[in-house]
């Protein structure tokens, strides 16, 4: 499954449909409805169906098996993915109907820091027979920290400035507000970025955190690069439709991250118990291997991981069913007058141009630099939901940064 021909179409097909995706969605910025959301992740999951099908018809070498179990967790890591997205979003205050190409952008940097991830990992395991035995232990000790930080209530923190952001920051200027959907913008005689930039950057370095463990786990269903490659380009593929899809969902998946965190434990385990049965390592039992050591199939694999995701899907539906409160739709009605605030001040492109800045420093009173206390109290006001205090932090934030 090495030939460069097959990888080169496939790359070939994975960067077409990422430039349809652009294209669709720069022709017309706007928020998906949900029936938008839903055909189009019913459109990318089709995609992924039909390639392993057709691999399967076409090539007798690949394994189908591996192949979708590892799409299937790598698109349910990948919800999780989603959580810290609208965090990111929200703190940075981006315009919804700007929030698709923020996420298609962020997505594709993600797709190509996670390819050299898949091939420094391959290299490893193919170099060192005790990589297997470093991926398990790293995988139970994500799961364990999972569960440990969702009882402690703090499973997603408030987005934190990367090294690397505050360091662009310093860098290059950036703008006091956003040009509509510019990345760049020439203003007071020079070249500058804006905070669009910074968010696509934000989005797709903090994906590669995700990675450090959904990489060692897809290795732990399946050897084949090819098939990781593949897996993970899948389930990223659709990711910018399933956020605008689940978005209403995330805060009711209350146990979701207890399922990821079993599906993790899982996969490490089997990695652990799949390099016992074929030690090599000279200082862990001579060198020889355990025969006691079981071998897990890939439908034993495949089906674990579904019946997981299943049961914590529906204690979590279950758990929350009818518990929507006031709180909860008045802040969903801030929320979008917020971004509609957001588009009227900060979506003109011809607002720093024309009024030479003017515009910038409305928006951001508007937003709350003159008055910072005003997000604050809305939020108290909805008895401190998570949601909105990210996005009250998150004004706070974006103010800091622009100092």
């Amino acid at each position: 499954m090495h030939e460069p021909t097959l990888w080169i179409a496939t790359i070939g097909i994975i960067v077409a449909l990422f430039v349809f995706d652009f294209v669709v969605v720069i022709r017309k910025p706007h928020e998906p409805s949900f029936r938008e959301s839903v055909f189009w992740s019913l459109f990318y999951i089709g995609v992924a169906i039909t390639f392993g099908a057709t691999l399967h018809v076409w090539s007798d070498s690949f394994n189908t098996g591996e192949y979708f179990a590892g799409y299937v967790t790598e698109k349910s890591l990948s919800v999780d993915n989603l959580f810290v997205f609208l965090v990111i979003m929200t703190r940075f205050a981006v315009p919804t109907k700007f929030r698709p190409k923020v996420l298609l952008i962020g997505i594709a940097i993600a797709l190509l820091l996670r390819g050299l991830f898949i091939w420094a990992g391959a290299a490893a395991i193919e170099h060192f027979s005790w990589t297997f035995y470093i991926f398990g232990a790293f995988l139970v000790y994500t799961a364990v920290g999972l569960v440990r930080e969702d009882l402690q209530e703090t499973a997603h923190p408030e987005y934190k400035e990367s090294a690397l952001i505050r360091g662009l920051r310093k860098i290059v200027p950036v703008t006091e507000g956003y040009r509509g959907g510019r990345m760049t913008a020439r203003e007071l005689g020079k070249r500058m970025v804006t905070p669009m930039l910074i968010v696509v950057i934000a989005l797709g370095s903090t994906d590669v955190l995700f990675a450090l463990d959904s990489i060692p786990a897809i290795f732990g269903l399946t050897k084949d690069p090819y098939i990781v490659f593949t897996a993970n380009a899948f389930a990223l593929l659709g990711l910018r439709q399933l956020f605008f899809l689940v978005d209403g969902l995330l805060k009711r998946l209350v146990y979701l991250h207890y399922g990821l965190a079993a599906i993790l434990a899982f996969i490490g385990v089997k990695l652990v118990l799949e390099a016992l049965h074929v030690n090599a390592v000279p200082w862990i039992n001579n060198g020889e291997p355990f025969s006691w050591a079981p071998e897990i199939s890939t439908a034993t694999s495949l089906l674990v991981i579904l019946g997981t995701l299943t049961a914590a899907t529906l204690a979590s539906l279950i758990a929350t069913r009818g518990k929507s409160t006031r709180g909860e739709l008045a802040e969903n009605n801030v929320l979008r007058g917020d971004d509609a605030r957001g588009d009227g001040l900060r979506g003109d492109d011809t607002l720093g141009d024309d009024a030479n800045g003017g515009g910038d420093a409305r928006g951001g009173d508007a937003r709350g630099d003159d008055a910072p206390g005003g997000d604050e109290a809305r939020g108290d006001a909805l008895d401190g939901n998570d949601a909105h205090a990210h996005r009250a932090s998150g004004d706070e934030s974006f103010g800091d940064g622009k100092n």
